[in-house]
């Protein structure tokens, strides 16, 4: 499968590739030059995970093979054996749990695979130097996935400020001969930026080809990072049908928190391949620039930046939606050059009339505060006994506000997070004091209340050292690739 950039529809690229690269050298993402067709629903139903995966990455990465022992590697870390369940919580609502991975965040179902498909991409020559912009879970996934593979290194910035106790720790006491993390001095905007000029300062790149090393990324703006993240929305679909609840071709709605757009852009590749999606509901926190988008038709970042309590979400640039863009614009490659550029000049864009119905047809977007987030997970767990964390609590919200328009489909939440990352606010909106406890403490005190077990990568975090304590201006991440070369 041939790949094009959404700035130069012109060029053409293998998958393996620009899962190199990671980002155009225009700037652009890579996008495929058509959606292929998933085939027979049907077919799927009573497939293993891995297998399916692989099924759903076959489509792309054609020039790959023994796709299927690739994903069996890649997921027989996960502690459950269905890799990613899907446990009904309600009449018609469900929730898909993409956390039982390695670190406790739907990041490891693609970034348990793309360090497997960049090795297998790999030719001879250089090698290969991922540089990670973190809002919090994307930068542990992507230390724990590349982590003393062989020819690479990886370096992961995250905002100093900007992520959970839970999730510095998951990232600083990362062990490894390869990996690097460094915190920078503002907002994961400001980290994602320093990453992008990198990766399109041919000055630069030149110097780190001169020391022997290929630049790659390891956000969700590789394509080899979002092709994986297809299959379990397939998947869902499959558990339903064979859970009896839905039959073959009948739509049913997503649910996803979203920040960088790349989660719930998988979902609409999904539905463009042929997946009976009826509506995806977009979820945001407080930082609510993708809502205003989808009911106003214009990206602005022209409003203030919040600190929440799900930090993951903590995003003004949502990088993701530029591949949307693209379908939005009949994939007219001038026209989402003219709006990145808009964005980048003046901070703001906007779609015509036509898009704007486009987008209204396949999307719903809501967003919920800090109270509303806190009352999802008390509600939730109180009436249905499942416990939400600080993220999947926003996609909760959002949806108790969609069913008000009365749309009766069967309704996926996409969870992406254990509740344990967060143990602080999750137990703080069940009411419960947490004076002069550390993070550890918090994570026993919210088992013994829940019923539920502390994981055991949370539990080996308390001894583990800290390992990378470096913090940086934004001007200098630079200098941080240098250092580590």
């Amino acid at each position: 499968m041939k790949l094009i950039s959404t700035r130069n529809s012109g060029e053409r690229i293998e998958a393996s590739r620009a899962t190199l690269q990671g980002i155009a050298p225009d700037g652009g993402l890579y996008v495929p030059v058509s959606f292929p067709d998933i085939g027979a629903l049907g077919d799927i139903v009573g497939m293993h995970y891995a297998a399916l995966c692989a099924k759903v990455l076959g489509l792309f990465f054609d020039d790959i093979k023994d796709l299927e022992a690739l994903t069996q590697s890649a997921y027989r870390q996960f502690d459950d054996e269905s890799v990613a369940p899907v446990k009904k919580i309600g009449a018609g609502e469900y929730v898909l749990e993409l956390w039982h991975g390695p670190t406790l965040a739907f990041k490891d179902m693609a970034l348990s695979v793309l360090p497997r498909l960049m090795t297998a991409s790999m030719d001879k020559g250089r090698d290969i130097l991922i540089l990670v912009a973190t809002s919090g879970d994307t930068g542990k996934a992507a230390l724990e996935g590349f982590c003393d593979v062989e020819r690479t290194k990886i370096l992961v910035f995250y905002p100093d400020d900007g992520v959970s106790d839970m999730q510095r720790l998951q990232m600083v006491t990362q062990e490894g001969g390869n990996t690097h993390v460094v915190a920078v001095k503002g907002n994961f905007d400001d980290a994602q930026n320093g990453v992008k000029a990198i990766f399109t300062d041919s000055g630069f790149i030149k110097t780190i080809n001169d020391k022997g090393y290929g630049l790659s990324s390891a956000n969700s703006i590789n394509f080899g990072r979002l092709a994986p993240q297809i299959a379990y929305y397939i998947w869902a679909y499959a558990r339903l049908l064979t859970y009896g609840d839905i039959s073959l071709g009948e739509k049913i709605n997503f649910v996803v928190p979203t920040g960088n757009f790349g989660n719930i852009l998988a979902a609409y590749y999904a539905k463009k391949m042929g997946l009976p999606v009826n509506k995806l509901i977009c979820a945001s926190n407080k930082n609510n620039v993708l809502a205003d988008f989808f009911k106003k038709g214009e990206y602005s970042l022209k409003r203030a930046f919040y600190k929440t309590m799900s930090p993951s979400m903590d995003i003004l640039i949502s990088s993701n939606l530029e591949r949307l863009l693209f379908e939005l614009t009949d994939r007219d490659a001038a026209a989402v050059t003219d709006m990145m550029r808009r964005l980048k000049e003046s901070g703001a864009y906007a779609i015509d009339g036509q898009a704007k119905k486009t987008l209204e047809s396949d999307f719903y977007a809501g967003w919920c505060d800090e109270s509303e987030t806190m009352d999802s997970i008390k509600s939730t767990f109180e009436e249905k006994g499942y416990l939400l964390d600080t993220h999947t609590a926003v996609a909760a919200g959002v949806y108790g506000k969609y069913k008000k328009t009365g749309d009766t489909a069967k309704t996926v939440i996409v969870s992406t997070a254990s509740p344990y990352k967060f143990p602080e606010d999750v137990l703080l909106s069940l009411g419960e004091d947490v004076s002069g406890m550390s993070i550890f403490d918090m994570a026993q005190k919210l088992s013994g209340i829940t019923g539920t077990a502390v994981p055991a990568q949370i539990k080996a975090l308390e001894s583990m050292p800290v390992l990378h304590t470096r913090v940086v201006e934004t001007g200098a991440m630079r200098d941080a690739v240098l250092r580590i070369l």
